[in-house]
């Protein structure tokens, strides 16, 4: 909206910068720049407006955005114009998502290149790479303590590399994901250095402090993230002779977003890398940026303002990218991240659907969707023009952040029932077959979350090992049950690198002590490319499960109804083992899919009664889209296989 004083300053702004915009490919810049300036000048007000370098500071802010558009290439400028037109490109149902490390997948970035015909080969059309800028090789986080933002570490190849497997996927038609850590730096950034150093400039980037009073006062309301290996939000750094804020571990330094230099550091990295060729940006941590006294310093009012205010500046100068929010917090709390209603009150275009990823391995566990069904009735709807990202397995821990009321909701003790998910995910509980790991256990609380691979987790290693053919046939059934269900869920799914080999917990991290002390390695692993050549020899596990799940890639991307326009209703029915979900298309809502699951190791009956008294189906004349063929139909039911799905289409 047009405001006099704030659009009066920008006119300033602009005189001072003494830049050519007479350009005719800079108005679409220009354009953006007028829309998105009075909310940009009052969530920046709202911060800074107090500091008397204010305007010098706004000055900063609109220079590194005008920068940034000048160096856009005119293909990545024409591919935002291309998005502008089509806001809703990215809910279509053809992208599908596959997150990796590049040295696990391919030892390095040139590599990586070499493989990109691999996803073709699968379908996946969007790639993660984990983080990859400069870090420090004995302290670096998986990625996540980053010494410079602007740099790719020299394990993985130059920014050359990324920018040629860039071209490449998007040559493909491909979409590039990439990670910034906005909450943290390592120790060893150059901001830190100079702050090491004495420097106060550089100091104020963090929450640095003398003596101890500031941060007790902290630590009366603060979490531990890694309470086993970090105990503690702060470090005394001997250098600086201070205490410096360091939530999650003590060489990662936070950021302090009450200093405007920071977020406008923050806005150029972002830009950085949506300029070499990253279409979406995957911001890490988004839940901690804020920081205050008196309170847990997670979910903050004034994080959801810094998103608001990040995304305004990413839409004036990169407007085809798309933020994923990096929020694996309660499930209430996830829904806020994408902003609200407003056009100025959006903050992330994509979030991680953590909710339905735990409750997904709460069901194979319980053999029942209890908890799935409650805890989806108690989660609200995301705007429209977001989605989710859908996952069955991630680079990180697995946590059982299920709200205790809806765990009380459907009969459990919410103490009890979390002690059980991980004895059974530990294989400790009679009959599991899962071999997980303990990680991040807290004795304060008893918390413990879970590492290992889809593979370890779901029983095929443990079956693999026993030579057990019905125990692997089973859990390759329950592999293709879970991303049956992200498939056709309602947003991007995201494929975890090794689950369509069926690979397994991975322990040689134990023999690098850099990583030994973090268990969740073992489900970051190196692929083998000569034994995903099995992918091709009939019967193998690998060639079941890579079969298996690029013929359901593929049915996806031919149903519309699978495209994500909050065109889903999950359906009630009495049998506790079932789960049940309609998609429709949205311009013609009379065109449906019914998504069945069974979650037991028993068949089961669904009566169509149940569902006729919810919508209507015809099941009188029906397939499943994956085999083409009617399910196992009687006169007043069907029959639903053990661990079986069907995507119906009448």
């Amino acid at each position: 909206m047009y405001e006099q004083k704030s659009h009066a300053l920008l006119n300033k702004i602009l005189i001072e910068l003494k830049q050519d915009f007479n350009d005719t490919e800079s108005q679409p810049f220009l354009t953006r720049l007028g829309a998105n300036f009075y909310s940009v000048y009052q969530l920046f007000i709202s911060f800074y407006g107090h500091r008397p370098d204010f305007e010098k500071q706004l000055k900063q802010l609109v220079s590194v955005m005008a920068q940034n558009h000048y160096e856009r290439s005119k293909s990545l400028r024409k591919s935002d114009l291309k998005r502008e037109q089509d806001p809703d490109w990215f809910l279509s149902q053809q992208w599908v998502g596959m997150a990796l490390y590049t040295d696990g997948f391919a030892e390095d970035l040139k590599g990586l290149n070499k493989r990109v015909d691999y996803f073709e080969e699968l379908g996946v059309n969007l790639v993660h790479l984990m983080p990859m800028m400069k870090c420090p090789e004995d302290a670096s986080d998986g990625g996540y303590a980053v010494s410079d933002f602007c740099e790719i570490d020299k394990r993985f190849g130059t920014i050359k590399d990324l920018q040629a497997v860039a071209k490449k996927l998007h040559k493909n038609g491909s979409l590039l994901t990439m990670d910034v850590v906005l909450n943290h730096t390592s120790d060893e950034h150059e901001w830190a250095r100079k702050a090491q150093q004495g420097e106060e400039k550089y100091q104020d980037y963090y929450y640095v402090y003398n003596d101890r009073d500031i941060p007790d006062q902290f630590e009366e309301s603060l979490l531990e993230i890694f309470p086993e290996n970090a105990p503690g939000n702060f470090t005394w750094d001997e250098s600086m002779g201070k205490w410096v804020m360091t939530v999650f571990n003590n060489y990662q330094w936070d950021l302090n977003y009450t200093n405007p230099a920071v977020f406008i550091e923050m806005v150029n990295v972002i830009l950085f890398w949506a300029n070499k060729g990253a279409d979406i940006l995957r911001l890490d941590a988004v839940a901690f940026l804020w920081k205050k006294i008196g309170s847990v310093s997670q979910n903050l009012e004034e994080a959801h303002q810094i998103l608001q205010l990040l995304k305004d500046c990413c839409q004036i100068t990169a407007p085809g990218v798309l933020f994923i929010a990096e929020a694996i917090v309660a499930p209430n709390e996830i829904i806020r991240y994408f902003g609200g209603d407003s056009v100025a009150e959006k903050e992330c275009d994509i979030a991680y659907n953590a909710t339905f990823m735990a409750l997904l391995w709460d069901a194979v566990a319980t053999k029942n969707t209890r908890l799935l069904n409650q805890s989806l009735k108690s989660l609200p709807a995301k705007p429209d023009q977001t989605t989710w990202l859908n996952y069955v397995r991630c680079h990180d821990d697995i946590g059982l952040g299920y709200d205790d009321k809806d765990i009380t909701a459907v009969g459990y003790e919410p103490k009890a029932h979390r002690e059980f998910l991980i004895d059974y995910y530990m294989g400790k509980f009679v009959g599991s077959t899962a071999r997980g790991l303990p990680f991040g256990y807290n004795e304060k609380t008893g918390d413990t979350r879970i590492s290992g691979s889809l593979a370890s987790l779901i029983g095929l290693e443990a079956a693999l090992l026993a030579e057990d053919k019905e125990a692997i046939d089973n859990a390759i059934k329950k592999t293709l049950l879970l991303y049956a269900m992200i498939l056709s869920y309602g947003g991007i799914p995201l494929l975890y690198y090794g689950d369509e080999l069926g690979t397994i917990n991975d322990s040689s991290y134990l023999q690098d002590p850099v990583k030994a002390e973090d268990n969740r390695w073992v489900h970051r692993p190196s692929i083998d490319w000569e034994n995903a050549e099995q992918r091709y020899v009939s019967g193998t596990v690998e060639n079941r499960l890579f079969n298996a799940i690029k013929k359901m890639i593929s049915v996806r991307k031919a149903t519309q109804a699978f495209a994500d326009f909050n065109n889903r209703d999950v359906l009630n029915v009495s049998n506790p083992n079932l789960f049940l979900f309609t998609r429709y298309e949205y311009q013609t809502p009379e065109v449906s899919i019914l998504v069945v699951a069974n979650f037991d190791d028993s068949p089961h009956h669904l009566y169509y009664e149940e569902i006729n008294n919810q919508i209507y189906f015809d099941f009188a004349n029906n397939k499943d889209l994956i085999t083409q063929e009617k399910p196992e139909m009687h006169e007043t039911y069907m029959v639903i296989p053990a661990n079986g799905f069907y995507w119906l289409e009448q």
